[in-house]
């Protein structure tokens, strides 16, 4: 069974950091790309970055959030520093097979989605 969790997600003061993490299970990431997304309240889904071969961000995340992926573990990672009250949304990790996208909707699998509140 297809399965992504994320997990890691909090309360956070703007300037903090996080680490979100997704573990998958039933496929390898082999042939798949993970991608991030967020959804924050009364907004649209946003891409927020993504993992394969090489990596991807939004401009919003760039410098400040990394991807990264253990295939030994099978989990890919969200590591998000130098975090803002505007980064305050449910993330969800997310899989498509091939190459990373940036439509959501091109995504087949998600997880359940972790808060994350950036707030002092």
């Amino acid at each position: 069974q297809v399965q992504l969790v994320e997990s890691g997600g909090g309360f956070v003061q703007p300037g903090g950091s996080l680490r979100l993490s997704c573990a998958v299970s039933g496929f390898t990431l082999d042939n798949y790309a993970i991608g991030w997304f967020r959804q924050a309240p009364g907004k649209g889904r946003e891409w927020v970055s993504c993992i394969r071969v090489s990596t991807y961000y939004a401009d919003s995340v760039k410098g400040r959030f990394t991807i990264s992926r253990d295939n030994a573990g099978n989990t890919v990672y969200l590591q998000m520093n130098s975090l803002k009250p505007e980064d305050t949304a449910t993330y969800y990790c997310a899989s498509v097979w091939g190459y990373c996208r940036q439509r959501w909707d091109l995504y087949t699998k998600w997880g359940q989605g972790t808060q994350v509140t950036v707030s002092s």
